[in-house]
C-alpha cells in the first residue's frame, strides 16, 4: 500500500494537513508467492537441521521436535510392510508425511481453503498421484482417516482427482520446480517498483497523537505510550492496558487541538537503572508567563504502585526558552554511555533567523542541539553534571552541554542495538532532521560534529554564504529525500529483533507528511546506505491470521518493545485531541524466527486497577481473509451449545463469594472464565461460562487462554486456577477430549485441537496444576476428569497444554 498525499506547510514538525481524508491506494496486483505454514505463519530456519525430512531442513515449516515425531509417524505407518513394501513405498510414504514441513504447507493441505475439507494427505500433481496409486495405494488408510479417500482407494481417477489441488502450481512435488514460487523463498517480497512488502500487526488504537512508546528494560516487557496532552499508559505484554495513567500532567502541558500544534508532551524515556532507582525522564512544552519554554524533568515511580508515577517527584532538570510556538524537538534517550541525550530545535520561525548565524550555529545557545548530561547520583547537588569528555567543554563562549549543533528540528531519534551476533552498529545515533524548503534528511549523530543548519539543507545549499565558510566543517546526511517524497521525516529504528531476521540492520523511518514507509541498509562494500521503500503487502502478501495492509497516513513516531521488536504510530487526523491514532508492529510475512527461539518469560506486573483489553478495530484492504482450516488430530469435537451471562461480573462474583466463604479476602483475576449451570444471556456474541462445584470439595476452577502472540481469544496455553492459585496443565495424555471439556467451559462449541509440547509458550512464571488429565469429554470442568490430583506431576513445562476453540467447524480469523 501507498500513500499519495501532499500539501502541508513549510519547515515544521507538525504540518497542517492540505488533503483531507486521504485515501489509501493499493496495487492489486497478483502475487502468488505466499509462503504459510499450517499454524498460519511464515516459515522459518530450523534451529537444527532436520534428520528426517530433509527436503526442508533449511527451510520449511518444521523445527527438530517436529521432525522427529514425523519420523517416528512414518515408521509406524511402515511396520506394516514386507521388506518389497518397504522398498516400493518408502519414499512416498517419506514425501507425503513431510510436506508438512514444505514452506507452502498451507497450499498444499487446503489450510487456506474454506471450501475443501482439511486434507490429512498433501495435493498432489496427477502424474505423481498416478505413480503413487500404482504402486502404493495400500498406504492410503494408513496415511490417513478421511472415509471419502478410503472410499475412493479402488479407483485411480477419482482418487487423484479427490488428491489434486485446483491451483497446479502448489501440487506436489511440481511445486519444487516452479521458479516462481522457489526462487526469493524466504526473501522480503517487492513489487516490480522494488517496493518492499512487509505487513502490520495492530497492538493499540484510540490515543490522541501517541508521539511516544518505550520500554523500562525492567524485564517486564511492559510498553509505555504517550499522548501529546501529557498522558502516558501502560500496556501489559498482552497487549491489555491499564485503566489508570501511568503519568498524567496534562494541567502543565502547553499544546491546544489546531492540527499541526508542535507544542506538548514530546518525550519521555526511563533511566538504564530504572529497575533499581525508580528514574525517568520527560520533554514537554509549558507556558512560564509570558513566555513558552521547554522543559525537562526527572519523576520517580511511585512507591505503592509500579504503574503509576509519584507526581509530587517533579525535579525540573532543565528549561529553555522557545522563542517561537514551532521546532520544538523532544526527544530524550539514553545511550550506550549512560548520559541523558537531549535533542532541541532551532526555536522556530523559517530559516533559524535568531542572531547572526543562527542558533543551530551558535554554541552559545541551547537551541539546535543535542545535549549531552550526566543525571546520575543527583539527589544531592546539582540535578545534572557535564560529562567531563563533552567536546566544547574547554571551549570558551559555548555551553559545555552541546555534544552535537547544526541541527534544525530532529524528530526522532534512536541508539542501534548493535547485530545480535557480530554487535556491529552497536551504540550508533540515529536520527530524522526535519527540513526546510527542499530535503529531508537522516543523520548519525556524532560526538562535537557539525550538522550543517543553516548553512545545509541535507546536501545542498541552504544560506549560501554560510555554506561557502570553510570552517563549515559540516557532516553530510547518510540519506536526503526531496519534498516530492515528503515534507517531514519521522526517524526510525535499525531493527535488532529476534521474531523477523530478515529485517536485520534495516533502518525503517517514515514521513509524516506523505505517510510514506522507507528503509535504509548499509552496504558494507560501498559503505553507502541503499534505499528500499516500503509498500504494505498486495494480494496474499498480508493474508496471515492478525495482520493487515494499511495503516493512518501522519506517522508520528517509531518505536521497539523491550525484545527488540518494531513499531510505529500514526493517526488519521494530527491532533491532540483526536482519538484516531494506532500502534502498529512491523511485521516480514516471508519469513519467521524458528519457533521459541524468540521466547521470553516477563517478570510479572503487580496491577492494582482495572486493565482494558485489546480490541483490534483496523482490517485486511485488498483481499478477502479465507476462513482458515487448523490442522487437528482428529475430527474437531462438538460441544453443546450453553447460553452464559456477562462472564467476568460473574466470575468475579463467584471468586468473591467462595472466598468469603472460606474466610479469605483475594484479589479476582479480571482475564479468567469459569463453568456455570445457569443459563444466561450472551454477551457480544462471545458465550461464557459461571462457576462449578467440583467433587473434593469447593474449588474456584477458572480457565483461561495464553501465549497466543497475536492476542486472540480462542486460542492458547491452558491455564486453571484452582485452590486459590493458576497453574498449567501438562500435555501427555492431552488430547481432544480434554479440548472439549477446556473449550466448553470457555464457550466455544468446538474444539479443534489439542496442543501440545507448550505449542503456545510455556507457563514458567506458574505452577504445573494438573498431570495425567484424562477426560470424557462431557465433564464440566478438567478437575471433574480423572487426573493425577492438584499439584501433583511428574512433567516439565516444555509439556504444556493448550488449546484451539470455535464456534463453528472451522477457525474464524
Amino acid at each position: 500500500m501507498r500513500r499519495w498525499c501532499s500539501g502541508g506547510s513549510r519547515g515544521a514538525r507538525w504540518r497542517w494537513p492540505v488533503v483531507w481524508g486521504c485515501l489509501v491506494v493499493i496495487w492489486a496486483a497478483p502475487v502468488l508467492l505466499h509462503p504459510q505454514c499450517l499454524d498460519f505463519k511464515p516459515p522459518f530456519q530450523p534451529q537444527q537441521e532436520l534428520q528426517f525430512c530433509v527436503m526442508y531442513k533449511r527451510f520449511g515449516c518444521c523445527d527438530y521436535a517436529r521432525d522427529q515425531e514425523l519420523m517416528s509417524r512414518f515408521y509406524k505407518i511402515m511396520d506394516n510392510f514386507d521388506y518389497y513394501g518397504y522398498a516400493n513405498c518408502a519414499g512416498y510414504v517419506q514425501d507425503l508425511i513431510c510436506q508438512e514441513c514444505s514452506p507452502y504447507a498451507a497450499h498444499l493441505f487446503d489450510a487456506e481453503d474454506p471450501s475443501t475439507d482439511l486434507r490429512s494427505i498433501p495435493g498432489l500433481c496427477p502424474d505423481y498421484c498416478s505413480q503413487f496409486y500404482s504402486k502404493c495405494r495400500s498406504t492410503i488408510p494408513l496415511l490417513s482417516d478421511d472415509p471419502q479417500l478410503l472410499e475412493l482407494q479402488h479407483d485411480q481417477s477419482r482418487l487423484c482427482q479427490r488428491l489434486g489441488l485446483d491451483d497446479l502450481d502448489y501440487c506436489y512435488p511440481h511445486l519444487l520446480s516452479n521458479e516462481q514460487l522457489t526462487k526469493n523463498l524466504g526473501r522480503v517480497t517487492s513489487d516490480s517498483e522494488g517496493c518492499l512488502q512487509l505487513c502490520l500487526e495492530e497492538v493499540a488504537n484510540g490515543l490522541r497523537n501517541p508521539l511516544a512508546m518505550v520500554h523500562a528494560n525492567d524485564g517486564t516487557h511492559r510498553f509505555f505510550v504517550a499522548e501529546q496532552i501529557g498522558l502516558v499508559w501502560v500496556y501489559l505484554p498482552d497487549r491489555s492496558k491499564l485503566e489508570t495513567p501511568f503519568l498524567n500532567i496534562t494541567k502543565a502541558v502547553l499544546t491546544s487541538p489546531w492540527e499541526g500544534d508542535e507544542r506538548g508532551f514530546l518525550g519521555l524515556t526511563f533511566h538504564p537503572n530504572f529497575k533499581y532507582n525508580g528514574k525517568l525522564y520527560v520533554y514537554y512544552s509549558v507556558e512560564v508567563g509570558f513566555d513558552e519554554r521547554i522543559r525537562i524533568s526527572e519523576f520517580r515511580i511511585s512507591a505503592a504502585d509500579m504503574n503509576v508515577v509519584d507526581h509530587s517527584s517533579e525535579r525540573i532538570i532543565l528549561e529553555i526558552d522557545e522563542p517561537a510556538s514551532n521546532h520544538n524537538g523532544g526527544q530524550l534517550l539514553f545511550a550506550e554511555d549512560g548520559y541523558l541525550y537531549i535533542f532541541t530545535g532551532d526555536g522556530g520561525m523559517a530559516g533559524d533567523p535568531f542572531g547572526k548565524f543562527g542558533n543551530a550555529q551558535n554554541k552559545s545557545a541551547l537551541l539546535g542541539k543535542v545535549l549531552r548530561i550526566d543525571v546520575d547520583d543527583n539527589e544531592k547537588g546539582p540535578l545534572y553534571r557535564i560529562p567531563p569528555d563533552n567536546p566544547f567543554v574547554h571551549e570558551r563562549d559555548a555551553r559545555p552541554e552541546v555534544f552535537a549543533y547544526g541541527v534544525r528540528n530532529m524528530w526522532r531519534c534512536s541508539v542501534d542495538r548493535g547485530d545480535p551476533y557480530t554487535q556491529e552498529g552497536k551504540g550508533r545515533i540515529f536520527c530524522g532532521d526535519v527540513g526546510q524548503n527542499k530535503y529531508e534528511e537522516i543523520d548519525i549523530v556524532e560526538k562535537g560534529r557539525n550538522y550543517g543548519w543553516r548553512a545545509k539543507e541535507g546536501f545542498s545549499c541552504y544560506d549560501k554564504k554560510l555554506c561557502a565558510n570553510s570552517s563549515l566543517d559540516d557532516v553530510l546526511p547518510i540519506y536526503a529525500y526531496p519534498h516530492k517524497m515528503g515534507k517531514s521525516v519521522t526517524g526510525g529504528y535499525v531493527y535488532r529483533g529476534c521474531e523477523y531476521p530478515n529485517l536485520n540492520g534495516m533502518y525503517i523511518f517514515g514521513d509524516f507528511m506523505s505517510g510514506r514507509m522507507m528503509s535504509l541498509k548499509e552496504n558494507r562494500n560501498t559503505q553507502q546506505w541503499d534505499y528500499n521503500e516500503i509498500c504494505m503487502g498486495m494480494g496474499q502478501t498480508c493474508a496471515f491470521p492478525g495482520l493487515i495492509n494499511n495503516y493512518y497516513q501522519y506517522i508520528i513516531s517509531f518505536a521497539e518493545d523491550e525484545a527488540g521488536e518494531l513499531y510505529f504510530m500514526s493517526t488519521g487526523v494530527p491532533s491532540a485531541t483526536s482519538a484516531t491514532g494506532v500502534v502498529y508492529k512491523i511485521v516480514d510475512p516471508s519469513r519467521r524466527a524458528a519457533p521459541r527461539k524468540c521466547h521470553y518469560d516477563p517478570i510479572p506486573v503487580r496491577v492494582k486497577g482495572n486493565t482494558i483489553p485489546f480490541q483490534p478495530k483496523e482490517t485486511l484492504i485488498g483481499f478477502d481473509m479465507p476462513t482458515k482450516r487448523p490442522v487437528v488430530e482428529v475430527q474437531p469435537t462438538e460441544i453443546p451449545q450453553i447460553t452464559t451471562k456477562d462472564w467476568l461480573q460473574e466470575l468475579l462474583d463467584i471468586l468473591r463469594e467462595q472466598d468469603e466463604e472460606l474466610g479469605r479476602t483475594t484479589q479476582s483475576p479480571t482475564t479468567t472464565t469459569t463453568k456455570s449451570p445457569r443459563q444466561s444471556r450472551q454477551r457480544k456474541g462471545r458465550r461464557r461460562k459461571g462457576k462449578h462445584k467440583s467433587e473434593g470439595g469447593t474449588h474456584s476452577v477458572a480457565v483461561r487462554l495464553a501465549g497466543d502472540e497475536y492476542g486472540r481469544q480462542d486460542r492458547g496455553r491452558v491455564e486453571i486456577y484452582a485452590n486459590g492459585e493458576w497453574g498449567t496443565v501438562c500435555d501427555d495424555l492431552w488430547n481432544t477430549k480434554n479440548a472439549a471439556v477446556v473449550c466448553r467451559q470457555l464457550g466455544f462449541r468446538y474444539a479443534l485441537k489439542a496442543a501440545k509440547h507448550a505449542e503456545f509458550g510455556e507457563g514458567k512464571h506458574l505452577k504445573i496444576i494438573l498431570d495425567d488429565v484424562q477426560c470424557e469429554g462431557t465433564e464440566e470442568t478438567l478437575l471433574d476428569c480423572q487426573h493425577a490430583g492438584v499439584g501433583t506431576h511428574n512433567c516439565a513445562h516444555y509439556e504444556d497444554a493448550g488449546v484451539i476453540c470455535s464456534d463453528s467447524d472451522v477457525v474464524e480469523q
